[in-house]
């Protein structure tokens, strides 16, 4: 099988200069902050409506679902879209128990059965809070851990049953997971700019965002000297949060878009000094 292409580096400055670092990560952000990275991105999803309900709902599911390879994710998302009538408001508030619409959808570990429980999650959500973000506003108090804790609490009470299964679908800091899809979600809906949406400006601000983890992001992180704990989970998304905190104040979760993005396009943020 032929090799794919050799990472690029680039290499990190010493964290203990902030200026520096910043002048160096800044741009390599911003490089990646372009209209071009959303058609690739989960992130098209919620950006192909025009309804701020719509884009929550698409948006939650999109964000949820986002593992594995990006095209098999990209396609079942417009599969799912599509058994929505790509009305998903609608669909959610007219949802039945007995509804097929969403019957044989799979993706990854994610069956029809929980995307009929989340769904029917979401109706009552939506009756009750009338938005995700009256949900999320719901249990903001200035904790993020404290606020996407009582945000997937609430989801998950809502699903019929409760099954114990859904409880890996919609993580919770208070586990000590990184809730690294939740945290994308909220950038999606609370930053403002080329990609992210900036629907929310009621509850939480930007400058609260955390900084989505995963093991891809982490290993840009560490390289960067950003990132210290060898574990992502969600004491790892503080650490990192903080240290982009002191870099950007008021909007850390920027620097998502230099961890994600670099490697996704083949280059490490390398450590070399």
């Amino acid at each position: 099988m032929k090799a794919g292409p050799r990472p690029v580096p680039i290499t990190a400055p010493e964290v203990s200069d902030l200026r520096t670092v910043r002048a160096w990560l800044d741009p390599i952000a911003a490089r990646y902050e372009t209209e071009q990275f959303i058609a690739n991105d989960p992130v098209s999803v919620p950006h192909a409506f025009d309804d701020p309900i719509d884009q929550e709902i698409a948006g939650l599911f999109a964000a949820l679902l986002a593992w594995g390879r990006r095209d098999t994710l990209l396609r079942k998302l417009h599969e799912l879209m599509e058994r929505m009538e790509y009305r998903p408001a609608r669909f959610i508030l007219d949802l039945k128990p007995t509804s097929h619409a969403l019957e044989g959808f799979r993706h990854r570990t994610f069956s029809s059965i929980d995307a009929l429980g989340l769904s029917l999650s979401l109706q009552q959500v939506f009756r009750e809070y009338g938005s995700l973000e009256g949900l999320f506003a719901q249990h903001w108090n200035h904790s993020l851990a404290t606020a996407l804790t009582g945000f997937s609490n609430t989801l998950l009470a809502h699903v019929p049953g409760q099954p114990t299964r859904m409880r890996k679908h919609v993580a919770r800091p208070s586990t000590g997971s990184a809730c690294k899809r939740l945290v994308m979600f909220l950038r999606w809906m609370v930053r403002r700019g080329p990609v992210d949406l900036g629907l929310w400006r009621s509850s939480i601000g930007p400058e609260h965002l955390a900084l989505p983890l995963d093991v891809h992001s982490g290993r840009q992180a560490r390289a960067a000297h950003l990132l210290t704990r060898q574990t992502n989970d969600w004491k790892a998304v503080m650490e990192l949060t903080r240290m982009c905190r002191a870099l950007r104040p008021h909007d850390p979760a920027f620097y998502d878009f230099a961890f994600f993005g670099t490697g996704s396009a083949g280059e490490e943020l390398g450590a070399a000094r």
